[in-house]
């Protein structure tokens, strides 16, 4: 007997794929990838990740998807339900605590990043309306970030709109949600992409980012792309096995997943193209990206180009858009659980979870200004909380979930899940999630921990 989700379902395969490469592109595709492949071979380095996404982000991406869907329920209660089923231990549902408060730590601090986004759209929105430029960025940047008060209220805002969504549902919110802004994400991409072909540097950028240069590739690259590859496709905090249970039984896995991976690079390497005409273009460093680059150097860019306050408006909406859709998918499974353990409806387990999550934030909010000062393993605060969340849970619960899904799970409800899949790219995937990928993981999680 076919299993159902009791949260609601995809009304079809592109529902589910939006949402999927809504969860997997965020923040990191756009500010950090770019500056990975620029520094590590360029066109080497795609192709490295590319090896690395066919080698491991695909095959666990898979195995996520086919538990959810079998289990039907939240990623703690389809484990233990896969666990009883085929006789293995009940701490494999570990897995899923896992996911659960990896997703739960990393939200309390995107979404004080996100709120980041959202301020710098609404400075930009405002300029249209004769609000005041942003004179001195590095300045604003510092004031922003030297503000508690400021940054909470940007936090609490960019919080409520994701809870707003995910209180909704499968079919209302999160359906709703992604049909809109995964659309207008790779529009606004692409009017950025065309923008940045006017400066006449699209060619020098495309050089940048695709021209290979294989002296530059060693073991470190391998890494960063196998990292890279296994992070931007949201795999270990079980977001992807949340939104797989709400998967119909007739959509092919494999095909799908294949269609999110590619999604998700095809994202990263347009906002190179969008971004890297415009540092050419006037001399930017593009050294390390990340917040430095974008909210600083970016818009010194900006206020000195023609229709500059258009392309900012633009830039940081797709940045927003870009968190947004993640920080739903991290809230989802959580919500999911406390609705299955029953007397809870949707919205109140939504707005519980979204309560602490932002409680949490708050750390980070003040390892920015007020606790500056407090280091722990030479770190802030917020960078410890990301150490914990993205840089071991993560790899910790991909390892698992592969170990699982390839030795644990009976091999009929694998065939069953990845039905129409031939025998030969069955037994390849098998092996890739059995030994390959769990091996691979396991060099990413020893190389962080020493």
């Amino acid at each position: 007997m076919e299993k159902t989700s009791i949260h609601g379902m995809w009304s079809s395969r592109l529902a589910f794929i939006l949402a999927a490469t809504g969860s997997a592109v965020g923040l990191g595709n756009i500010w950090r990838f770019p500056y990975l492949v620029s520094d590590n071979g360029g066109g080497a380095f795609v192709l490295v990740y590319m090896g690395c996404i066919f080698l491991v982000g695909l095959p666990v991406l898979i195995a996520e998807i086919l538990l959810g869907r079998h289990g039907r329920r939240s990623p703690v209660n389809t484990l233990l339900d896969l666990a009883r089923e085929t006789g293995a231990a009940k701490a494999w549902a570990g897995i899923g605590w896992i996911g659960i408060i990896a997703g739960v730590l990393i939200l309390s601090f995107y979404s004080v990043v996100g709120g980041w986004t959202l301020h710098y759209a609404w400075l930009y929105l405002m300029q249209l309306f004769g609000g005041a430029p942003i004179d001195d960025p590095a300045a604003a940047f510092s004031a922003l970030l030297a503000d508690p008060l400021e940054l909470t209220f940007w936090h609490a805002a960019f919080m409520l709109l994701t809870v707003g969504v995910v209180a909704l549902g499968v079919e209302k919110g999160l359906e709703r949600a992604v049909s809109f802004l995964m659309p207008a994400l790779f529009l606004m991409l692409l009017l950025l992409v065309g923008y940045g072909a006017t400066t006449g540097h699209l060619g020098q950028a495309a050089a940048f980012l695709f021209q290979p240069d294989w002296s530059k590739v060693n073991g470190g690259v391998f890494v960063a792309a196998l990292g890279q590859a296994f992070f931007t496709l949201s795999l270990g905090m079980c977001t992807m096995m949340t939104y797989g249970a709400y998967l119909p039984k007739d959509v092919s896995i494999p095909k799908t997943g294949a269609v999110v991976a590619v999604a998700d690079t095809g994202v990263a390497l347009l906002a190179g193209l969008a971004i890297f005409p415009i540092v050419i273009a006037f001399g930017i460093d593009p050294a390390g990206g990340g917040p430095g680059l974008i909210f600083t150097s970016l818009p010194l860019a900006f206020n000195a180009m023609s229709m500059g306050v258009i392309y900012g408006l633009l830039f940081f909406g797709l940045l927003f858009v870009a968190a947004w859709t993640s920080s739903i998918s991290l809230l989802e499974p959580a919500t999911a659980y406390l609705v299955e353990r029953g007397r809870t409806s949707r919205r109140t387990a939504a707005l519980s979870m979204a309560a602490l999550c932002w409680v949490l934030g708050l750390a980070s909010v003040l390892s920015l200004n007020v606790l500056s000062d407090v280091r722990i393993f030479d770190r802030d605060i917020m960078g410890f909380i990301e150490l914990v969340a993205s840089e071991i849970m993560l790899p910790l619960g991909g390892l698992l979930i592969a170990l699982f899904a390839g030795w644990a799970l009976k091999e009929s409800v694998l065939r069953e899940q990845l039905k129409g899949l031939s025998p030969a790219l069955f037994t390849l995937w098998r092996w890739l999630v059995r030994v390959v990928a769990p091996l691979l993981v396991l060099a990413v999680l020893l190389n962080v921990l020493f």
